[in-house]
């Protein structure tokens, strides 16, 4: 009895396997059956969503404000141009020495606020001192001699006279009474009138000569006391030191920058495109961001379009007679003044901004 038994079992244990099998995959269709219908439930919600009258209405409410909104923006830009193709500019100021010497002292540093006037290095005088000083002493010693040319003047000029006058008393005794005059007296009266006429002449010469010796060395105590000058270096406009290359004891020459200045007198080069150009004149109020004070907004005017786009002043103008041409819209540059430049905000020439003009 035990062995059918054994032989038996393994048949239940299958049959049970089957049954169990068999109703895990019934299970499972239910589950796919539920979730298709819920999905179709919730696409038929989501139709019936889409085809309601509150849904058309918020959807037409939507595309009126859209469309609403871009037409109060076009009709609020058109009344602005713009671009990011602008930067802050001005006239640097290059500081050179006119004279060589070496910097004995530096009265600034670097970035430093300076006013037109404030004494910026100073080159050794020594050597420009010395060329004054024998500038002048030339100049004392030409006037001496000149002083000496007009007494010598004074001498020669009265010889000349009372040679002149025996001449004229001779020739007049040789005429009344011939007896009373030789011929040797009246020549050597003559002689001696022309040579005193002679020296007299060369006296006015050399006091000529004198007076532009004078002159000249006058016009090199000029030239000295200029060099002498040129020995201290003045900022020649308020701005801020920038790029400053030199250092006490450095020997300068002639034409070799020390620093720039950056005059506090800034603007905007702004380069619209030529369609940008229609309405916009000079006077027209802008408003300016700048990338490095974000906050800040600043206030300028339109002050004037250059004649000409920027590629006709390039070192190369193109040549559009020749080869195939295509047109491309280009840029004029516009300076927009800045009507005040906040103290907060590092401005500087090169710097991004992003104008905006009202043009209406």
């Amino acid at each position: 009895m035990a062995p059918d038994e054994g032989r038996r079992a393994p048949a239940r244990e299958k049959d049970d396997r089957g049954t169990s099998s068999q109703e895990w995959r019934d299970d499972n269709k239910n589950e796919e059956g539920a979730a298709e219908d819920e999905e179709r439930e919730a696409a038929a919600r989501r139709a019936a969503f889409f085809r309601s009258r509150s849904f058309r209405i918020a959807a037409a409410i939507a595309v009126v404000a859209i469309v609403v909104a871009a037409l109060l923006w076009w009709l609020h830009a058109r009344h602005y141009e713009s671009t990011d193709d602008a930067f802050v500019d001005t006239h640097i100021v290059h500081l050179s020495p006119q004279i060589a010497g070496q910097v004995i002292k530096i009265y600034v540093r670097d970035n430093e606020q300076v006013h037109k006037g404030q004494p910026l290095v100073e080159i050794d005088p020594a050597e420009a001192q010395a060329k004054l000083d024998q500038a002048r002493a030339q100049q004392a010693q030409a006037e001496t001699q000149y002083q000496q040319s007009l007494a010598t003047e004074k001498g020669v000029e009265a010889q000349a006279e009372n040679a002149a006058q025996d001449l004229a008393r001779y020739r007049s005794l040789q005429t009344t009474a011939p007896q009373a005059v030789s011929q040797q007296q009246l020549d050597q009266a003559s002689t001696t009138a022309r040579n005193t006429k002679a020296q007299l002449a060369a006296a006015h010469a050399q006091i000529a000569s004198g007076s532009a010796q004078i002159e000249v060395a006058k016009a090199q105590v000029a030239a000295a006391r200029l060099d002498l000058g040129y020995t201290h270096i003045v900022s020649p406009v308020d701005g801020h030191v920038a790029q400053r290359s030199v250092a006490v004891g450095n020997y300068v020459s002639p034409g070799q920058e020390l620093m720039a200045i950056v005059p506090l007198e800034l603007w905007v080069t702004a380069n619209f495109k030529e369609t940008q150009l229609t309405l916009m004149r000079p006077g027209q109020p802008v408003t300016i961001e700048v990338d490095a004070c974000p906050k800040e907004e600043l206030r300028g005017h339109v002050d004037s379009i250059q004649r000409g786009a920027g590629q006709a002043f390039a070192i190369l103008p193109p040549e559009n007679a020749t080869g195939n041409y295509v047109k491309v819209v280009q840029r004029v540059p516009v300076k927009i003044v800045l009507d005040s430049v906040p103290k907060d905000c590092p401005i500087g020439p090169g710097m991004s901004v992003v104008p905006t003009v009202k043009v209406r």
